[in-house]
């Protein structure tokens, strides 16, 4: 199984923004339950996608620091980033075919 990091505002900006890889974060709380519907999806991608991609997690109630700071109004939101910079980002539980076409234009 692939590692999935918990990503704080300690560890953000080593492990997000200053990866080598491009990085999947998932902008998650544990009461959302369509948050609960999409982790299966995420780890599933992680370890399909390994060594294409990183993923962490980010729970929004622990870190509303990093939440504000990247705006997120909805969750779950996935979001991309890649050079240091958000590149993409997903709003809402989504299946795994659309979330796998866009790991593949962020690492393409």
């Amino acid at each position: 199984m692939a590692s999935i990091k918990d990503i704080t505002s300690v560890n953000f900006d080593k492990e997000v923004l200053e990866s080598d890889l491009p990085v999947l974060i998932d902008f998650w709380a544990p009461w959302c339950g369509p948050c609960r519907m999409v982790s299966p999806v995420v780890e599933n991608l992680a370890d399909e996608n390994l060594g294409k991609i990183n993923v962490g997690k980010i729970n929004v109630d622990e870190n509303q620091s990093l939440a504000m700071q990247y705006g997120i109004r909805s969750i779950p939101t996935l979001s991309f980033f890649k050079g240091g910079s958000e590149v993409k980002r997903v709003v809402g539980a989504q299946g795994k075919a659309q979330l796998q076409k866009v790991i593949d234009e962020v690492t393409g």
